[in-house]
């Protein structure tokens, strides 16, 4: 089941929240920075590296403090030197739904990946996302609900409107 819904990405619940980061998992908008503060110190203190991430990585850590979600699924999109791509954001999706499927979490939500100031715009992110999550749910087990949260009802229009031209439905 894929859902379009307009909420804050820190208050919906789901067994996991997906979190864009940088390669040393810092977040990349201001709607992270609020998951973030949502879920408390502890959650920074889990944020600790030994090294970076590749651009297109995913990694699970606990979630913490407020958050609805009991894990935090860190979808890795950009680096210091390489910015935001099509193809970064299409290999982080898929490795987080990868992470979903391994950790058996059965609700995923998830915040449309690459967008904010000077990167994808929302249809390109809809364009990338909505194809590999078909794809994903298709064949996999596991996330069984998936839950795209975005702001605005524009931005929710525009991902149900890739999603009809795709002939799936919202639930």
């Amino acid at each position: 089941m894929i859902r379009v819904v307009v909420d804050d990405l820190a208050f919906l619940g789901a067994d996991a929240v997906v979190r864009p980061a940088t390669t040393r998992l810092a977040p990349t908008t201001p709607a992270v920075r609020r998951l973030e503060s949502v879920a408390g110190p502890g959650f920074a203190d889990s944020l600790r590296l030994q090294k970076e991430l590749a651009v297109g990585a995913a990694v699970v850590t606990a979630g913490g403090g407020g958050l609805p979600a009991e894990f935090v699924i860190h979808a890795v999109i950009q680096s210091e030197t390489e910015p935001v791509t099509r193809d970064g954001v299409a290999r982080a999706w898929r490795s987080t739904l990868q992470q979903a499927q391994e950790w058996e979490f059965s609700s995923v939500t998830v915040p449309p990946l690459g967008t904010g100031a000077g990167n994808l715009s929302m249809e390109d992110a809809a364009d990338i996302m909505v194809p590999i999550l078909e794809a994903h749910l298709g064949s996999a087990a596991f996330p069984a609900s998936v839950s795209i949260v975005v702001e605005t009802t524009a931005d929710r229009d525009t991902f149900e409107a890739v999603l009809r031209r795709r002939g799936s439905g919202t639930s």
